[in-house]
């Protein structure tokens, strides 16, 4: 067989590989549409840092103090999944201790009531794809708390001029902790080119979700908060809820574990149980449905397209640059909805800088069509929410809010992502928090003190090439967002 042909059976093997695995079947549960529910005892949640003319800082943060809370009044039933479960953080700045103070909490508990089964589920990126050990999830372990890495694999490939490549070449050799002599992202120990080289599929349980008893019933929370030390100074949301939704998060959750092989029969019974434990007189409470992965898209398409003129449409975002979305977002404006779009500015990363791709180039076009944009003040922290809010004239408020960001990784069935959409009255003490959260950040310029938000000009970026790398970035998967 001459060289010519060999290279082109190897092309095409690999373009076979790139396409099957980038269009396949999705495994079972993935995509979930839930149905509406009755929306019971639902609490909003935030998270904001605020920097004040003489270089102080203070942070109100809610989401964490409650996540603990929770757990620590849990007798027979926890699940945490959660995307960075770690303590790498820039050494310079003070950070809360997140990822030791949900570990010691958990074991606390589990200390404390013994019979309480707890599951807890992250991402293999918490060890480099195996190459590293967690002592968080050491710790868990050894406190007799299984901890599941979630098996990536059976996902589409987001990168796959990539994935391809690593899934004919690389996969086969797995990884492990022993050996390693690359330098550490997250920690101290080397590690093995095995965790760089599946680094690229750029792929993830990008979820944020807790599930705890509470008395007689189950209590979920769905956010956009990670309990990881860099992230710590983060804004962020967060939604607690009970009633039928929960079921629907078991659900979900149910599906990652079987990613894994890793069945439950604890789950498999609270999701079979029936719901008995809900008041009957919160029917003007609201309505909520749980959404994942591509669901979530459809969501928000349907918001935005049904916003009518005059109403009111803000976006509070880590990363926006779904082509759909941007679509959707440009054709309400031309239909005379009042569109707001308060963006972090990309600028930096735990320590490190940033192009500022993809939200600045995605901010111009807005911009350039009269939609007002603004950008978080941030000083090494992130504007790390996920919050899409609809405020038609009359009626109920709308949110949208969780895990994912407005990116084709995040809303393509690429990676694992949970929201929930909420109708709530207006006057609602979820709906007026979360208009507050945004009104906040909004109007809080340059003269008041602390400084929330910076005019579209502060981080306005007109280039063409950024512009076009953005593009081709979003389409092809060469990114990390």
């Amino acid at each position: 067989m001459s060289l010519k042909v060999l290279f082109a059976l190897v092309v095409l093997t690999l373009i076979g590989i790139g396409f099957y695995h980038s269009y396949k079947p999705l495994p079972h549960g993935i995509s979930y549409n839930g149905d509406d529910h009755p929306l019971h005892d639902a609490v909003l949640l935030t998270d904001s840092t605020y920097h004040y003319s003489d270089g102080s800082e203070t942070r109100d943060h809610e989401i964490f103090d409650e996540i603990l809370r929770l757990v620590s009044q849990a007798r027979s039933f926890v699940l945490v999944d959660m995307f960075l479960y770690n303590s790498s953080s820039p050494e310079d700045v003070e950070h809360r201790q997140l990822s030791e103070q949900l570990t010691e909490a958990l074991i606390q508990r589990k200390a404390e009531q013994p019979k309480l089964e707890i599951i807890v589920i992250s991402d293999p990126l918490n060890t480099l794809y195996g190459g590293s050990i967690s002592p968080w999830f050491q710790k868990l372990r050894e406190a007799g708390i299984p901890v599941t890495e979630t098996n990536l694999r059976p996902l589409r490939d987001s990168n796959p001029a990539w994935s391809a490549i690593w899934r004919l070449c690389c996969q086969w050799f797995g990884n492990n902790s022993d050996g390693g002599w690359l330098p550490n992202a997250l920690g101290t120990e080397p590690v093995t080119i095995r965790s760089y080289l599946a680094l690229p599929n750029f792929k993830a349980n990008h979820r944020k979700v807790l599930v705890t008893d509470e008395g007689n019933r189950l209590r979920a929370l769905v956010t956009s908060a990670n309990p990881h030390d860099g992230s710590s100074r983060h804004s962020n949301t967060a939604i607690s809820f009970t009633g039928p939704a929960v079921t629907d998060i078991l659900k979900t959750e149910q599906a990652v574990l079987a990613l894994s092989d890793q069945a439950n029969p604890s789950l498999d019974t609270l999701i079979n149980a029936p719901n008995t434990s809900q008041p009957a007189n919160q029917s003007d409470a609201g309505r909520i449905a749980v959404k994942t992965e591509s669901a979530i898209l459809d969501s928000a398409l349907q918001m935005i397209s049904e916003a009518q003129s005059g109403s009111q449409l803000d976006l509070a975002f880590f990363y926006l640059s779904h082509r759909e979305i941007v679509g959707a977002l440009l054709d309400a404006h031309h239909r005379d909805v009042h569109v707001r779009v308060l963006l972090d500015a990309n600028n930096e990363a735990f320590g490190h800088q940033k192009s500022g791709i993809p939200n600045r180039q995605v901010a111009l076009e807005l911009h350039r069509a009269g939609i007002p944009v603004r950008w978080c003040n941030t000083f090494g922290e992130q504007c790390h929410s996920k919050l899409l809010i609809l405020r038609p004239l009359t009626g109920h408020t709308e949110l949208l809010l969780g895990s994912a960001n407005f990116t084709r990784r995040n809303l393509d069935d690429l990676n694992l992502e949970t929201d929930v959409w909420v109708s709530v009255p207006a006057d609602s003490e979820v709906a007026m928090k979360a208009v507050d959260f945004f009104k906040r950040q909004w109007q809080s310029g340059p003269g008041s003190d602390p400084v929330m938000s910076l005019p579209y000009e502060r981080w306005a970026d007109d280039s063409t090439l950024r512009y076009w790398r953005y593009r081709l970035m979003e389409a092809t998967g060469l990114s990390t967002f």
